[in-house]
């Protein structure tokens, strides 16, 4: 099926978007392509992230039983120990609760947004 669009970009809230951006450079090895106070972008050349401040920033949860998720990153990895080191060393924390078994992680970015780290199928 041919769709009447292509996904150029998804924007994220942030309490500091230069921050965020800078976690996910690291986490994606994507460039930084703008980074102001109010409002900074990663891209690969063909999609991009950006990330908007946002005042009185509230992270989702996690867990969410409420439904107060809005979004998360799956990211594929080849080893699961390694891209979690890595991503701790960028910023990321480690919830406790851990639903993935021996195929994915959560983690948490720096501004509160679970994103799970995937092993391919």
């Amino acid at each position: 099926m041919t769709g009447i669009a292509n996904l150029i970009m998804v924007n994220i809230d942030s309490p500091d978007p230069a921050a965020l951006a800078e976690f996910y450079r690291r986490v994606l090895g994507w460039e930084i392509t703008h980074s102001e106070a109010e409002y900074a972008m990663i891209s690969d050349g063909t999609a991009s992230v950006g990330f908007g401040r946002v005042d009185d920033y509230q992270a989702p949860a996690w867990p969410n039983p409420g439904g107060t998720k809005q979004f998360h990153f799956d990211l594929r990895v080849e080893d699961l120990d390694k891209a979690e080191e890595l991503c701790l060393s960028a910023g990321a924390t480690k919830p406790e609760f851990q639903p993935g078994g021996d195929r994915w992680r959560v983690l948490i970015d720096p501004a509160g947004h679970p994103f799970c780290i995937c092993l391919p199928r």
